[in-house]
């Protein structure tokens, strides 16, 4: 079929992984050419700092505030609800929940590569 639809009420949350209370509705499978997904970032998440160095990426707030720590040396955005944040290639970035409540993104990304992630110590 040449489309998919992600009905909100019928997404499919899967655990990210041991030690990890992040959960993520994978919309990649339905895709050729780019990954995008969905992740909920309970309060007080944070993910790892890393540089991709193949994808461009986008994240979209759907819910929720974003904290993010962007380049090297870091500066901190507080991203709101609607907010878009557009990362270039090979810029170091870390991913947060620093408010009450969840934080919903939409992360896209092309080319639809992975394993080009190089990974850097957390900043507090």
């Amino acid at each position: 079929m040449p489309y998919t639809i992600f009905a909100q009420s019928e997404l499919e949350w899967v655990p990210r992984g041991d030690d990890d209370p992040r959960s993520v509705a994978r919309l990649s499978d339905s895709m050729t050419s780019s990954r995008a997904n969905i992740w909920r970032y309970p309060a007080g998440t944070r993910g790892k700092r890393h540089a991709d160095h193949a994808q461009e990426e986008v994240f979209v707030v759907l819910e929720g505030a974003l904290t993010v720590d962007l380049g090297e040396p870091s500066e901190r955005h507080e991203l709101t609800r609607g907010s878009v944040l557009v990362v270039q290639p090979g810029t170091a970035l870390q991913l947060r929940n620093t408010g009450g409540d969840e934080l919903v993104l939409f992360i896209y990304g092309a080319p639809p590569v992975t394993g080009q992630a190089e990974f850097f110590p957390d900043i507090p």
